[in-house]
């Protein structure tokens, strides 16, 4: 700037003057122009740099987020992780604990000491928890014991034979005092036995009448006392405990005796119950000298049933039904009163009876209108139900293979003489030689 201030001073003209003027003039439009230039281009990096800087934080603020995500996923396994290491250490330690011993108290002395017998036989005084209330400690009640103090750790329910369990009815059974034909006075009579001590007891309170304790059926065979049975285990809301009197006899001393314990226990711990005892005779024959071991077992178990029947304990709300096809051989301890109260026979059908009977087994079939049952009912003489379901049956084949589009009469005739040959004609006569 002194230099050309120095070159202004030194000229003499007003032309010097002017074109000294313009050439700075230029000069100071071409550093003006520089100057913008240098702006603009700045400003274009400023803005690049600017929209850098901004896509660079949009990218670190979706690394915090995902990092931030990823930490909450992490701490949510670390937890789920501390939780399964703290339920295997649980279960680690549960597995080193020692097994406990099994036993039975055999009396107790006070709320602290106890005389209990280990599952290996010896007897021992020991001491219970504190955690067991004194009023559950009663003889005969199971028990777990610590290995090295025999302490009672705890008490155990009741335990009985898996055998007692599959006796209980579990599904009801479809059939109902409907299906029984010509056993109305039957049916009369185990209702009141049976279901109506049951459903309503405040009418034998109201008459101070106790309730009959059990039923006997006995007849012929295939006149309907299971199906009777049946009838009243799908009417009554009782539980119903179904076992054949041959399941009762164990190979092993005492083992049936046991079986008819803890029979008569779960049914009254269950009660009202309804114990249904088929084939009742395979266990309640008449006592005679035992000559075999097997002979004095069945005795053992037949004792057991008398005393579980009609002992000291009351058996509270549960019901006795037997039946058998024996009554002859059946022991006379066991026909008295208090134990069976009521016997009642199911004998062969009668012609009324067994019209009633081929009613209710040819409800569902399709015959021809010329079908007459009465007739059938009088030609069926000396016939059990079971007879005459299988005479319907076999007419229904007979029409099936004459490929008919009902039961005609013929048919029922034609059944009633196979039904008959098939009965009567047994075995072939071999003389005595065994057959298997």
């Amino acid at each position: 700037m002194s230099d050309t201030i120095r070159q202004m001073a030194e000229l003499q003209t007003p032309e010097e003057l002017n074109n000294l003027y313009r050439t700075l003039t230029n000069q100071l439009r071409q550093q003006l122009q520089q100057s913008e230039n240098d702006k603009h281009d700045l400003e274009i990096q400023m803005l690049d740099r600017v929209g850098t800087l901004e896509s660079r934080n949009l990218e670190l603020r979706e690394q915090l987020r995902q990092s931030e995500a990823d930490k909450r996923y992490i701490e949510t396994q670390k937890i789920r992780y501390e939780r399964e290491v703290r339920k295997l250490k649980s279960e680690s330690e549960l597995l080193r604990t020692p097994p406990l011993i099994i036993g039975t108290i055999i009396d107790v002395l006070d709320s602290t000491r106890v005389v209990v017998r280990s599952s290996a036989g010896p007897r021992f005084l020991v001491r219970s928890s504190p955690s067991i209330n004194p009023e559950d400690l009663k003889a005969g009640a199971r028990c777990t014991l610590n290995q090295q103090s025999l302490a009672i750790v705890e008490l155990l329910p009741d335990s009985f034979d898996a055998q007692i369990y599959g006796m209980e009815l579990v599904d009801s059974p479809l059939e109902t005092y409907a299906d029984i034909g010509g056993l109305e006075k039957q049916i009369n009579e185990i209702r009141e036995a049976v279901e109506l001590p049951l459903k309503r007891p405040d009418l034998f309170t109201r008459i101070g009448v106790e309730p009959p304790k059990g039923v006997l059926l006995h007849g012929p065979p295939g006149t309907g006392k299971t199906l009777l049975a049946k009838a009243v285990a799908h009417e009554t809301n009782a539980h119903f405990m179904r076992v054949v009197g041959s399941e009762l006899v164990q190979k092993y001393i005492g083992e049936g005796a046991r079986l008819v314990r803890e029979l008569f226990e779960i049914a009254k711990k269950k009660s009202p119950t309804i114990i249904f005892i088929d084939e009742i005779d395979a266990v309640g024959a008449s006592r005679t000298e035992a000559n075999t071991s097997g002979d004095r077992e069945v005795q053992r178990t037949l004792m057991q049933l008398l005393a579980g029947m009609d002992g000291f304990e009351n058996r509270g709300d549960v019901k006795i039904i037997g039946a058998t096809n024996r009554i002859d051989i059946l022991d006379r301890a066991l026909l008295r009163p208090g134990r069976f109260d009521r016997i009642i026979e199911i004998p062969l059908p009668e012609e009324g009876g067994r019209l009633s009977i081929l009613k209710v087994h040819t409800r569902l079939l399709t015959m021809d209108d010329n079908v007459d049952l009465d007739e059938i009912a009088r030609l069926t003489d000396g016939k059990n139900g079971a007879d005459l379901h299988a005479i319907c049956m076999e007419a229904g084949m007979f029409a099936i293979r004459k490929d008919r589009e009902a039961i005609t009469q013929d048919d029922f005739l034609l059944a009633i003489e196979k039904v008959g040959l098939d009965f009567h004609r047994g075995f072939p006569d071999i003389g005595g030689a065994m057959f298997a």
